[in-house]
């Protein structure tokens, strides 16, 4: 079987990858803008037709698209989460139109939850931000290609090699950085998060690939249990053996004060691919934390 991932070097596209790979017969090619990628490409400026033919010669029986950006200006937001979705749909029906697609999305798509009901498949969708509305639209694009094609909506991913672009990332070097009785600067840490294990978003992907029947849709891909950011900062802080004091009176982050709570329902996944979470909230912190702490530390400012 051969599989394409696309994003295979970030943060959810190299667990993906890597658990792709341990698939007997699977020759897992990537694909992205890294030097040396099996198949070189950059959906946010490809043009479909030049990117069927890249595709036609490497022959994927399954895509898997990891590739996202999660901030920076407006114009990359939309290019990489929006418009990069569509043309691999359009590209994929010119080059390989029976492969299946496997599709990361985001719980940004839904926006604020209500606080009492995990967020199911049918709620509305009413992103608070230009990065949940790309999302959405590239969902859109997906769901609409008329491809076997299935979207994953991932709630918020954490685990070893989470990137200092995230919260439990930005968490884990702050302690890192501080020493075990130093004192770590944050925002308000009371939202409540559905934290998932990035190694269950890649099983499920695992699941989504090799399903005997195509399972088209969305479906979310979380742990079902909120949790506030602070209770990842002391599950860190205890894996670490950290003493000091994390201080939430720093500036925090406008779209985490607009959306307190999300909890995702994962009945349909459970019950469309077999797949529930296997990685307990504080083992995924553990080895989270066992990873960080190995990583260089970063020159003074």
């Amino acid at each position: 079987m051969r599989i394409l991932v696309l994003g295979a070097t970030g943060f959810l596209g190299r667990h993906t990858a890597e658990r792709l790979r341990a698939l007997p017969g699977a020759r897992v090619l990537d694909g992205g803008r890294s030097p040396g990628a099996a198949l070189p490409c950059d959906l946010a400026g490809a043009d479909p037709a030049d990117l069927a033919v890249a595709l036609r010669g490497a022959a994927p029986d399954a895509v898997v698209n990891c590739a996202g950006v999660t901030g920076g200006a407006a114009t990359a937001l939309t290019a990489v989460n929006a418009r990069g979705p569509a043309v691999l749909c359009e590209a994929l029906r010119l080059a390989a139109p029976a492969a299946r697609l496997v599709h990361l999305g985001s719980a940004a798509e839904y926006g604020a939850g209500d606080g009492a009901r995990s967020l199911t498949e049918s709620a509305p969708t009413a992103p608070l931000g230009l990065y949940g509305a790309a999302k959405l639209a590239g969902t859109l694009a997906v769901t609409g290609s008329g491809l076997d094609a299935l979207v994953l909506r991932v709630f918020n991913p954490l685990g070893p090699g989470s990137p200092p672009t995230s919260l439990p990332g930005r968490l884990a070097e702050g302690i890192r950085e501080a020493g075990p009785d130093g004192v770590v600067r944050t925002g308000d840490l009371s939202a409540h998060r559905d934290f998932v294990d990035a190694r269950d978003v890649a099983r499920a992907v695992v699941l989504a690939v090799t399903a005997p029947e195509p399972v088209t849709g969305v479906l979310n891909i979380g742990s079902g249990t909120a949790h506030t950011a602070r209770e990842v900062a002391e599950g860190l802080a205890r894996a670490a053996g950290f003493r000091g004091r994390v201080d939430e009176g720093g500036d925090g982050s406008p779209r985490s004060a607009a959306l307190p709570w999300q909890q995702a329902d994962i009945t349909a996944a459970g019950r469309a691919l077999g797949w529930r979470p296997e990685y307990a909230f504080d083992d995924t912190l553990a080895d989270l934390w066992a990873e960080a702490r190995l990583r260089p530390v970063r020159a003074p400012r």
